[in-house]
């Protein structure tokens, strides 16, 4: 009877998960993940210097130089009025600010900020072998354009008017004869401003450009001494009648009517 019963043949199935499974997925990511990195990589071999400037800012501090990736004028200074109650909040904003840009480690010494009585100057001091313009040239130089389009982007946001002078040394300037250190100071500062109007300060927002020469030494004992040599940007408080004791500009007058029994006026 054995040889009679059937023979049952049981097949199980074996479900292959190399091809249904999920570990694919996961290699295939990491290959994108590779090439998104590369292609990144590319792109930033071929931008510009300030580009990358910008985004090695951003990942140092995200929250203090985000705004430099983009063309916005909202820099530290975005809603912030300057006047003599906050003006060493804008001061510390500006050195936080500063400190991101390149060679800020050789460049420290030769940025001056400064709280005074006409608003808050910042000031960028030349050495003997120029820090921010060649010697004798008005053009700033890679060092001065970084910090002043740094300035410009962080001062772009305050109501404030600002003010770009010029000095130098009491060394005469030599290379023509028709230029002097005259024309040097003021070619400087005006090449300040609009560097500086080209990268975040409003049409309306500087309300000087002076070039002082030699007039007003930074180191009197010493007229030739280099930090005589600088660009000097004011940010001017916002002052109105009570803080100045007279109306605010373009305030209208109105005078009062004399009485009707006033005496007349002696002559």
């Amino acid at each position: 009877m054995d040889q009679n019963r059937p023979i049952l043949i049981v097949k199980k199935k074996v479900h292959h998960g190399g091809h249904h499974g999920g570990a694919w997925k996961v290699a295939y990511a990491d290959f994108v993940t590779a090439m998104m990195a590369l292609f990144i990589v590319l792109w930033l071999l071929n931008t510009s210097k300030p580009v990358r400037e910008a985004i090695a800012g951003y990942f140092r501090d995200p929250s203090g130089t985000a705004n430099k990736t983009g063309t916005s004028q909202g820099g530290v200074g975005e809603n912030l009025v300057i006047s003599k109650d906050n003006v060493t909040e804008l001061k510390a904003k500006l050195q936080k600010a500063i400190e991101h840009v390149t060679n800020f480690e050789k460049l420290k010494n030769q940025i001056e900020i400064t709280v005074t009585s006409e608003g808050l100057r910042i000031e960028l001091l030349e050495s003997e072998r120029g820090t921010f313009f060649d010697l004798g040239d008005p053009r700033p130089n890679d060092n001065g354009r970084a910090l002043l389009i740094t300035l410009a982007q962080e001062l772009g946001g305050v109501p404030n008017k600002i003010s770009v002078e010029g000095h130098t040394d009491a060394k005469p300037y030599s290379g023509k004869t028709d230029y002097s250190n005259w024309e040097l100071s003021a070619d400087r500062a005006n090449a300040a401003r609009r560097l500086m109007q080209q990268n975040g300060l409003r049409a309306d927002q500087v309300s000087q450009v002076r070039g002082f020469a030699d007039q007003k030494l930074r180191q009197p004992d010493d007229p030739f001494d280099p930090s005589n040599r600088r660009i000097s940007v004011i940010v001017h408080y916002l002052t109105t009648g009570a803080d100045t004791g007279r109306e605010p500009e373009g305030a209208s007058q109105t005078s009062q009517p004399a009485p009707e029994n006033a005496a007349p006026p002696k002559k």
